[in-house]
C-alpha cells in the first residue's frame, strides 16, 4: 500500500517538473521575442533621430544611412544598422540641441536593449538545449530566437543638461 503512495507522489513530482520546465521554456521565448520587439523599436527611434540630425547638419551620407536603416526589410536590417553605427561614430555630437540630445539617448538605449536582447537571445538558446526539453519538444511551437549581430554603437559622451535649481533651506525635521 505505501508503495502506491510512492508511485503516485512520485509521478506528482515528475508533473510538477515537467510543468515548470514547460512554463519556463514559455516565459524565455516570450521575453526574447518581446526583447527583439523593443530593440527593433529603439533602433527605429534612432534611425529616426539619426536623420534629423543629419538634416539639421546637413549631412547627406548620414541621412542616407539612417533612410536605409528605417526603410530596410528584415533580411537586410542588420547591415543596414551596421551601416548608420558607422555613420555615428564618423561624426561628432556636439551641441546642446534637443535633436542631438534625443540621439545620444537614443543610442545609449540601443546599446542598453541590445545587451538585454541578448541575454535573452542566450537564456532562451540554453533552454532549449536541455535534454528534457529536447526530447519532449517542448521548445517546438516557438520560433527559435536569433542574435542581432550589429556592431557596438559607441556611447556617446552625455550632453550636460542643467539639474533644477534646490532650495537653499534645509528639510525639517518630521
Amino acid at each position: 500500500m505505501w508503495w502506491v503512495l510512492g508511485v503516485v507522489a512520485a509521478a506528482v513530482l515528475l508533473a510538477a517538473y515537467l510543468f515548470w520546465t514547460a512554463h519556463r521554456v514559455e516565459r524565455v521565448h516570450i521575453r526574447a521575442q518581446s526583447a527583439e520587439r523593443a530593440l527593433d523599436a529603439h533602433l527605429m527611434r534612432r534611425a529616426a533621430a539619426a536623420a534629423v540630425v543629419a538634416e539639421q547638419a546637413e549631412n547627406v551620407e548620414l541621412y542616407a544611412a539612417a533612410r536605409l536603416a528605417l526603410d530596410a526589410d528584415p533580411d537586410e536590417r542588420e547591415s543596414a544598422e551596421n551601416d548608420l553605427t558607422r555613420q555615428l561614430q564618423g561624426i561628432a555630437l556636439t551641441g546642446s540641441g534637443a535633436a542631438t540630445r534625443t540621439l545620444v539617448a537614443t543610442s545609449r538605449r540601443v546599446v542598453l536593449a541590445r545587451q538585454v536582447h541578448t541575454d535573452l537571445v542566450r537564456d532562451a538558446l540554453t533552454a532549449r538545449r536541455r535534454p528534457l526539453v529536447r526530447a519532449l519538444r517542448m521548445a517546438r511551437q516557438y520560433p527559435r530566437p536569433q542574435y542581432f549581430d550589429i556592431e557596438e554603437p559607441p556611447m556617446p559622451a552625455a550632453v550636460h543638461i542643467p539639474a533644477p535649481a534646490v532650495p537653499a533651506a534645509p528639510l525639517e525635521p518630521v
